[in-house]
């Protein structure tokens, strides 16, 4: 009992009441004993609730004009299966709830208590809702929540139970960074205690997946909850380690400047720290280590079970013969059915022609790039490299209209200008790619044709097109998704004048 601080556990009294307070509302309905037209006892409590996730739902949605009426008309959509009650009884309690989160008086509604940390009577006041808007109109008046309403809503989330190491490890850097050290000191054991918490919390997760796990759909659902947590428990572990090292520098600093001569108690309580935080840094990897244990033993231990569970469960004779043969299944259904037990085609054979087959084969040396466009390869009166070349010069004049329409210095502004003012099934094509592609491959085009080229190839109408001029292709970034089938890298376009 003499190593507890009295004041140190008192410390913030009022504010931790202030929160309880919040609360005093809705045990307030609680205690409001509504009937309905059988009898039933009516929950005010969640009622209340409900009212304030109303005008929280309505605050996101940027609707302030919510009176009593829409409140009516929310409770009644949702309780008219639960309650029998009619129109005027949801009004007489919606008015109920708002007086009583907001009372006739105009006041703030108010709680008293003895505040142990000062030793006095105090009054806490605090605002659920507040009044946002009136309608001279219809004589309406208009609610919204107050910022102690907001906090009262976010209090009933489960929010700082999944995130309150988080928080307490922000809150221990702000201690640090202002040099409160005994404080710090006592968040260090309230992330302590959060470890130990988090520890049974995985332990009876890891129960529950030996227990539960009779389905593939549970099966993703704790996967899926494994990875949150483990990637939350990654982002504490680097949190940790930089508030390591920040204690660590804050040390040095200390005994750089002598103060460990000077305060002997500050630098007692600076070399406690690291120590205590090394302690909860170390327990909390031991956590990180046991879920990646959890996610890669347990859960495909668990997978596998259910795997070897159906395997044994399956009776061939009765899940699949007798169903095959008791009913009449056309022949599409039969083919379905039977397809699962198919083996996958084997083909093990092999053509001895393979042999004979021309092969590529060129000595290392005489090796040469080619630096030429597609040719023709004497196929002048093929349909399809006909269509392709008409195809190509198509390309190209759309995009000199794009470009001189300023629309055209990425290919992404081209393919845009294609969809407005063009022929949108160009980019729709493979073609259209690889026209990009090979331009790129080898940009700059000068006078429409490269080169070295010989012969006629299918580029040649499309870049006759350029005139005078040069086109340049270079790299940009990101990836273009013309559609779901292609996609390609972005592309910087730019035309210039042929230099003399």
């Amino acid at each position: 009992m003499d190593k507890l601080d009295i004041q140190e556990i008192t410390n913030g009294y009022r504010e931790r009441l202030r929160r309880l307070a919040l609360f005093d509302p809705l045990y307030e309905l609680d205690r409001k004993r509504e009937q309905d037209q059988a009898k039933n006892i009516i929950d005010m409590k969640g009622f209340g609730l409900l009212t304030l996730l109303f005008f929280f739902e309505q605050k996101l949605m940027r609707q302030y004009k919510i009176g009593t009426n829409e409140l009516a008309g929310f409770l009644h959509k949702l309780t008219e299966s639960s309650y029998q009650l009619e129109e005027t009884d949801y009004e007489r309690i919606a008015r109920t709830i708002i007086q009583t989160f907001r009372p006739t008086t105009g006041r703030k509604r108010s709680f008293t208590f003895f505040n142990w940390e000062t030793s006095q009577d105090e009054t806490i006041e605090y605002s659920i809702l507040k009044a946002n808007n009136f309608d001279m109109k219809t004589n309406t008046q208009y609610y919204t929540l107050d910022e102690d309403g907001l906090e009262l809503i976010f209090a009933t989330k489960e929010f700082y139970s999944e995130f309150q190491l988080s928080i307490n490890q922000l809150m221990l850097r702000k201690q640090l960074e202002k040099g409160e050290f005994k404080g710090a000191l006592r968040q260090i054991n309230e992330m302590r205690i959060d470890v130990e918490s988090l520890e049974e919390r995985i332990i009876k997760l890891k129960r529950e997946i030996q227990r539960s796990i009779v389905s593939e759909e549970t099966f993703e659902r704790y996967k899926q909850l494994l990875e949150d947590i483990n990637g939350r428990l990654i982002r504490e572990d680097e949190e940790f380690k930089e508030l390591r090292q920040f204690v660590k520098e804050t040390r040095e600093r200390l005994y750089s400047k002598d103060i460990h001569k000077k305060e002997k108690k500050t630098y007692d309580l600076i070399l406690t720290i690291t120590r205590e935080l090394e302690s909860v840094h170390y327990n909390h990897s031991r956590l990180l280590e046991q879920t990646f244990a959890l996610k890669n033993t347990t859960l495909i231990t668990a997978q596998e079970s259910l795997y070897y569970t159906g395997i044994q469960a399956f009776n061939f004779d009765q899940d699949l013969v007798s169903h095959i043969i008791s009913e009449p299944l056309p022949l599409e259904a039969m083919s379905g059915v039977l397809h699962p037990f198919f083996k996958v085609e084997e083909n093990q054979m092999w053509s001895p022609l393979t042999l004979l087959a021309e092969q590529n084969i060129t000595e290392e040396q005489e090796e040469r790039a080619e630096n030429r466009l597609l040719d023709m390869q004497d196929d002048a009166d093929d349909p399809y490299r006909n269509e392709l070349i008409k195809k190509y010069k198509d390309i190209m004049q759309y995009f000199l209209l794009a470009y001189e329409s300023n629309r055209g210095s990425t290919l992404s502004e081209f393919i845009d200008y294609l969809k407005e003012y063009g022929d949108s099934t160009l980019y729709k094509q493979r073609y259209f790619y690889h026209f990009w592609l090979v331009l790129h491959q080898r940009s700059p085009i000068i006078k429409g044709k490269m080169d070295g080229d010989e012969g006629k190839t299918l580029l040649d109408d499309a870049l006759a097109l350029l005139g005078g001029r040069r086109l340049i292709v270079q790299e940009g970034k990101g990836i273009i998704k013309g559609n779901k089938r292609f996609s390609i890298q972005e592309m910087i376009l730019r035309l210039e004048a042929e230099k003399s």
